[in-house]
């Protein structure tokens, strides 16, 4: 069996694990930031909006010019932005300029977080890619579980100055780690024209696009949610990310040996479930077991889906496959964000929490119809050939 476990590996996911702690420390807290500036609900959602719908422009053009010129001068200079904007946010003094940050972070989110990943699917043996990227998804599920725990623990005991001042010191602490990773990858000579976008992806796209609008809704309201019924909103998430942790390398193994539809569809019910559970809870034990719910489905649907869409892609296409799957996923949670601030505004938590459960459906009947069918072709052609 092929080596997983390598030192540009492990230090990658260490990175990862440092800049995604950072970017969680905000998870909590800067919607009660924004209220600060005198926001509302829809300014909450316009603020994720902002910076995912940012990342989502600049995020094709990144996976062109990864596979043209390498990862690693994106990968720095994404990094460099990104701690940047955490330490400018400590400046900000209304709505309108903090819209304006989001925006440079957006994009320094889209450079930084594409290359990384690209850099890590070039690293991971072919025959486990589904157990290398539910492993490497654990540096993003235990930043879920220490970041927004931290960043509550830190605006109770200090303010939001000393958040963004250590939100800056992990970003640059994460860029000091990946620049001293040896990151393989040569550049084709007399490559063509750059590319942004591969046809063959879109079914899987599509329907990750679908589950991303609820993962918008779940980390744009939930701690808006459980601060209307007087609950401590780490909790969701500790849950979470726990049930993540259990979930990604199994599910990872689940989809190398048996298929990644096998392990996608029932993710995705499962999912579905956990937010039918989370439009009805009003109290405690509800909200765990919605957060259960969702990360175990949740936690399997989506390595599972990224390990079918690097199936799907030629292999000297691998930063516009990274970059299409991270554009349908930002592009769900900006155009979610925006979408289900005004639901929240005009109807009700539950109502937004059964919205999210619909357009998961929407993405299993989507995944089912068009996505299944075309990577079964394409593990015929590969073990034909």
């Amino acid at each position: 069996m092929e080596r997983l476990w390598t030192k540009t590996f492990i230090q990658m996911m260490a990175g990862m694990l440092i800049l995604f702690t950072g970017f969680y420390l905000l998870l909590p807290t800067f919607p009660l930031f924004i209220k600060e500036l005198g926001g509302s609900d829809a300014h909450v959602g316009l603020a994720a909006g902002v910076f995912t719908l940012t990342a989502v422009v600049f995020r094709p053009f990144v996976g062109g010019l990864l596979d043209r010129y390498g990862r690693r001068p994106f990968m720095l200079w994404g990094m460099v932005f990104f701690a940047v904007s955490m330490y400018l946010y400590d400046w900000v003094g209304s709505i309108a300029v903090m819209l304006a940050l989001r925006v440079l972070h957006g994009a320094s989110w889209a450079f930084s977080t594409t290359a990384v990943s690209t850099s890590v699917t070039d690293i991971i043996p072919t025959t486990r890619r589904g157990e290398g990227m539910g492993w490497f998804g654990m540096a993003m599920t235990l930043a879920m579980a220490i970041g927004p725990m931290l960043g509550v623990w830190v605006l109770q005991n200090s303010s939001f100055h000393g958040l963004f001042l250590l939100a800056t010191a992990l970003s640059v602490a994460a860029l000091i780690l990946v620049f001293a990773t040896k990151t393989p990858f040569t550049p084709k000579a007399g490559a063509k024209k750059m590319g942004i976008f591969e046809k063959a992806l879109w079914p899987v796209t599509v329907s990750l696009f679908f589950l991303a609008v609820a993962y918008g809704g779940i980390t744009t309201f939930v701690p808006l949610f459980a601060a209307s019924i007087q609950i401590n909103s780490g909790t969701f998430f500790l849950v979470y990310a726990l049930a993540l942790t259990l979930a990604r390398p199994f599910a990872g193994k689940l989809s190398d040996r048996l298929g990644e539809a096998n392990v996608i569809v029932p993710s995705l019910v499962l999912t579905v479930a956990s937010l039918l559970v989370l439009s009805f809870a009003n109290g405690l034990f509800g909200v765990i077991v919605a957060a259960l719910l969702y990360g175990l489905g949740f936690g399997s649907a989506q390595p599972a889906l990224q390990a079918a869409n690097l199936r799907l892609a030629p292999p000297e296409k691998r930063g516009v496959a990274t970059a299409s799957f991270m554009t349908a996923f930002d592009l769900g949670i900006g155009a979610g964000s925006i979408a289900l601030g005004w639901v929240s505004q005009y109807t009700g938590y539950g109502v937004l929490f059964t919205v999210c459960a619909v357009s998961v459906a929407i993405s299993a009947l989507l995944f089912l119809a068009f996505a299944k069918r075309k990577l079964a072709q394409r593990v015929e052609r590969t073990e034909a050939g």
